[in-house]
């Protein structure tokens, strides 16, 4: 069942990109802020995928870097920058906001606090981590994305996609696997390895979809 939703959610984000694009480069740029926070809050959800013990969050990881390259790709690097400031000003505001909320006393009919409790009273170090590594993960995309871009004259679009994806999302999960789990599980090696495993398929399912950008940019345009 898990499997059908992943693959469910996987369609969904990479069609969002693309009707992100077609409305524009505010929207992306929203978009791509969005799913950083998105896969801030839902780190913490274990799921069962294939037999595997994984997080939650792979797909919105994977979908705010590719929206994150058709930004540099058709809006050039100044508002891929600008996106990346962006998404560490609001990934810092939801961290704090949500501290704050926290900080509340609830009433005594209140029902909600416990849950609130749950989702968002992470552990800090994971939190911390969590951000470090996504944001970084935007820094070295930007930088791969735009050499290949180079190296391959602005052709190739999918390839130059899946090259810089994958490596990207390679070193997101070994820099997060010991930021935050390293000295907490005791195999950080079979995490690296698996979750690496799991943002491979995101990427192998979700990167030829960026095949039809040039057709919603024009038709936006």
């Amino acid at each position: 069942m898990n499997e059908l939703i992943f693959l469910l959610h996987i369609m969904i984000i990479a069609i969002s990109s693309l009707v992100a694009l077609w409305l524009g480069k505010e929207a992306l740029i929203a978009y791509v802020c969005v799913l950083g926070i998105l896969s801030n809050l839902f780190v913490t959800k274990q799921i069962l995928l294939f037999g595997l013990n994984v997080t939650a969050t792979d797909a919105f990881v994977v979908g705010a870097v590719l929206g994150l390259q058709l930004l540099q790709e058709y809006y050039g690097k100044k508002i891929a920058r600008k996106a990346i400031g962006a998404s560490f000003f609001l990934l810092i505001f939801y961290a704090v906001v949500s501290w704050i909320h926290m900080r509340y006393l609830p009433s005594f009919s209140d029902v909600c606090h416990g849950h609130f409790m749950a989702i968002l009273k992470h552990m800090p170090r994971i939190a911390v981590a969590s951000i470090t590594s996504y944001l970084l993960s935007q820094l070295l995309d930007y930088n791969i994305y735009g050499f290949l871009k180079k190296i391959f004259k602005g052709r190739h679009l999918v390839v130059r996609s899946y090259i810089s994806l994958a490596i990207v999302q390679l070193f997101d999960t070994v820099l997060f696997s010991f930021l935050g789990l390293y000295g907490i599980i005791t195999n950080v090696g079979n995490v690296i390895v698996l979750s690496f495993a799991i943002k491979m398929i995101v990427i192998l399912i979700a990167t030829p979809l960026v095949a039809f950008s040039p057709k919603i940019i024009k038709k936006s345009e």
